[in-house]
């Protein structure tokens, strides 16, 4: 069988605004599908995506980007590394976010978003992306790894550049190019005095003096807390403000049984991917659903196309709290996944934890997106009425 082919550009405008359509057309195609606008085959299914996230000698991360500068610059991190430089590389990123080590967070982060959202009820109107799903994140991330003042003041623009740029070599691209390019030389020349003392980005140095990863590779790993982290919790927290408001027999589900909160964020995750694509290098032939795809292709991996894949969910395009579904796509799978989900939990629980326990319910505007190469998110969104519990 030859592989089925679509003029589906994957980083036209229109389809990174609201991609659930052509995903299902592209599912409909096969499992795999020759994307000719973008000279990749996007794996489009569940069960495809899932078996080539766990099979990374096949399916190589030495090219999650989708121009060949930005594969170059990430080469040296975990993000863009195999078995087995990959796990001596990620040992030092998850070793400070693992659940025993992120338990010492909870308290804390609890507090800070029940504050924060404590402070906007009390408004009753708010606008939801700057004021909570930007605000709460930026500040935990900026002091868990110990950012000074000048790097909290660029971290959104350089988490929003650090992921616009994994796409094709676009407008959107280039402009950011500049923009991610600070925030790789600041990585490049931070030490770890320039780090508050005590915080993760310290310990990470630590690591470095102590020869548990290669020499220079520290600045690599804080990179990877800003690059590849922020901007996708951002969005997710974001999603979970505008479906709460969309959905509001779904938020009292939540009101009424505090034990749906990890459920809904699963949820919210399934629902709206974050991130849609992410870029895999095909190190050798593999035959997909009876159809060949050629050595050396690039991948693209349609996470929120798995999401939604009705093959593995029933009524995937319904939003349901009570779904649970666990196995969602959204971290990724296998040696890969997500190395800050446990952190992403921990700060989405927090923030569902403080909404449900202080609102009846939210009335929100209409959200306003804008394209962007990688990360699917909400630009604004109006919460023009809470109704206290």
């Amino acid at each position: 069988m030859s592989v089925p082919t679509s003029d589906i550009d994957l980083f036209a405008d229109e389809v990174l605004l609201d991609p659930y359509p052509y995903f299902a057309e592209l599912r409909e195609l096969g499992g795999v599908v020759h994307l000719p606008a973008n000279d990749a085959y996007a794996l489009t299914r569940y069960d495809v995506i899932r078996d080539a996230l766990g099979d990374p000698a096949t399916f190589s991360s030495r090219s999650i980007g989708f121009n060949p500068v930005v594969n170059e610059a990430l080469q040296g991190t975990s993000l863009a590394s195999d078995p087995p430089d990959h796990a001596r590389l990620r040992a030092t990123l998850t070793e400070n976010l693992s659940p025993r080590a992120l338990r010492g967070l909870k308290t804390q982060i609890d507090t800070k978003a029940a504050a924060l959202v404590g402070e906007l009820v009390e408004q009753r109107s708010f606008e939801a992306i700057d004021a909570l799903a930007r605000a709460f994140p930026l500040e935990v991330v900026a002091d868990l790894i110990g950012f000074p003042g000048h790097v909290r003041d660029n971290m959104l623009r350089w988490g929003q550049a650090a992921m616009q740029v994994i796409g094709p070599m676009n407008q959107r691209t280039a402009e950011n190019f500049p923009i991610a390019g600070e925030l790789y030389a600041w990585c490049s020349s931070v030490t770890a005095e320039d780090l508050a003392p005590g915080s993760v980005g310290r310990g990470i140095f630590d690591a470095e003096a102590r020869g548990d990863i290669p020499p220079n590779t520290a600045g690599h790993i804080i990179h990877q807390y800003l690059g590849a982290g922020v901007e996708s919790t951002i969005a997710a927290i974001g999603n979970v403000v505008a479906l709460f408001g969309t959905y509001p027999e779904q938020f009292d589900l939540v009101r009424k049984d505090l034990s749906l909160v990890p459920a809904a964020f699963a949820e919210v995750l399934r629902f709206w991917a974050p991130i849609n694509t992410w870029g895999r290098h095909v190190a050798e032939d593999v035959e997909i659903d009876g159809a060949t795809v050629p050595a050396g292709s690039q991948a693209a991996i349609l996470l929120g196309s798995g999401n939604r894949d009705p093959r593995h969910y029933e009524n995937p395009d319904t939003f349901l709290v009570e779904r649970n579904p666990v196995d969602h796509l959204t971290f990724g799978y296998g040696p890969h996944g997500c190395a800050g989900q446990g952190l992403a939990r921990l700060e989405a629980h927090a923030v569902i934890e403080a909404l449900v326990s202080r609102v009846q319910r939210l009335v929100v505007g209409e959200e306003f997106r804008v394209p962007s190469n990688i990360t699917r998110s909400i630009e604004r969104l109006p919460v023009l009425e809470t109704v206290p519990a």
